[in-house]
């Protein structure tokens, strides 16, 4: 075999090099440097494959003919394997967070399993204040837990607190919200955590505002939804783009929204949801979005539907399946391979579907105590 050593190559007119065909093997005792730039510098017609380096997420991504698609480099092992058979803590890979409730009565209470196993959750520790409906978001270390309801007089609260989801323990304090409220919902990838909606009573508001993961301190000012007020909706992301959808705006909504992490402004419009539904959980891979649970309208009944879209597009949501049970107020969470669907209305089940198929959900075990308005999050949802 014979080689040629180069530090680079250009064509006669300096902007390009040659082909490269056939079967070609490069060998460095050092490294390989791909293509880099920023989500917005991405090439307009990539060919199926290309590799590169994007700096606004420091990390891969692959052209896959119709999105780019993030590679995850990181695999955490978590897991405590004295624990009992039937709970959901042993493995390696992504740990799903559901925290705070209401049971009845709002709680401090966190559970945690492991996604790619089977059985119940186990106790975490407790956040730093008894509240609900709040928001949860995380990186592949952080879990942030922001606002939400309390028990008792003055019930809106404009805590943060957070967690290291590698470890157990109590939640500590991050910062302070810009404002009381409850209802919100929101998204992360791996350097921000975007949320919005919900109420400041008596106002159903559209505001949206971010943290900065990795740091402390209180939120900053991101921008409005554009398409209205979303309280009590749901909301999923991938490494480069967040979407709001459904809630009350003040009746039921289908409408979703969507921003780009790297930005500050207000919400695009998306598409809208196969129905107009409030009150359910929505989680992500890279890939697909999926929305379970919920209320059509206010006096309806609940539902069972799992909804999903494909983040990379724009457009309406498809049916993916149903929920082993009818739930509202439920939360999600999810891994680059499962949706995990949690609590209901005085119920504690936990139900999961493989995201890349569509069909129904299947058992996954329960949570510590029966609650609903919990808040679900995981360090491999599909921002990071």
């Amino acid at each position: 075999m014979s080689e040629f050593k180069v530090s680079g190559f250009r064509n006669e007119f300096g902007n390009a090099g040659p082909d490269l065909v056939g079967i070609t093997t490069m060998t460095s005792p050092y490294y390989f440097v791909p293509p880099s730039g920023s989500t917005a510098e991405r090439p307009s017609d990539p060919p199926p494959g290309m590799l590169r380096f994007n700096t606004d997420i420091g990390r891969l991504e692959v052209w896959r003919n119709d999105h780019w698609a993030t590679i995850l480099g990181e695999s955490p092992n978590l897991g405590n394997q004295i624990l009992a058979a039937n709970r959901s803590a042993s493995g390696t890979g992504t740990r799903g967070i559901f925290a705070g409730g209401y049971a009845p009565g709002s709680v401090s209470t966190i559970d945690y399993v492991s996604v790619t196993t089977l059985g119940n959750a186990t106790d975490f520790g407790d956040l730093t204040l008894a509240r609900r409906v709040g928001t949860a978001v995380a990186d592949r270390t952080r879990g942030v837990f922001i606002a939400g309801r309390k028990s008792g007089g003055n019930l809106e609260v404009n805590n943060i607190d957070f967690i290291t989801i590698s470890s157990t323990g109590n939640a500590v304090d991050f910062g302070d919200n810009l404002v009381k409220m409850q209802f919100g919902t929101g998204f992360s990838n791996s350097t921000r955590a975007v949320y919005g909606g919900g109420s400041v009573p008596p106002d159903i508001v559209n505001r949206i505002d971010y943290i900065t993961i990795q740091s402390t301190g209180n939120s900053v000012d991101f921008g409005d939804m554009s398409s209205g007020h979303h309280h009590h909706g749901a909301a999923c992301g991938s490494s480069v783009r967040g979407f709001f959808a459904g809630g009350l705006n003040p009746t039921t909504t289908s409408a979703i929204d969507y921003l780009t992490f790297s930005t500050l402004g207000n919400t695009l419009d998306f598409g809208d949801l196969t129905t107009t539904v409030y009150a359910f959980g929505g989680c992500s891979n890279a890939t697909r979005g999926l929305f379970g649970g919920g209320r059509t309208t206010v006096s309806s009944s609940v539902i069972n539907t799992i909804q999903f879209i494909t983040m990379a597009s724009t457009g309406n949501a498809q049916d993916f399946g149903d929920r082993t049970v009818s739930a509202r107020e439920n939360s999600a969470t999810s891994s680059p391979t499962r949706a995990l669907f949690a609590g209901n209305y005085i119920g504690n089940i936990i139900d999961f579907v493989q995201i890349s198929t569509i069909g129904n959900a299947v058992d996954f075990g329960d949570l510590t105590q029966p609650r609903l308005q919990s808040r679900g999050t995981s360090n491999g949802h599909g921002g990071l």
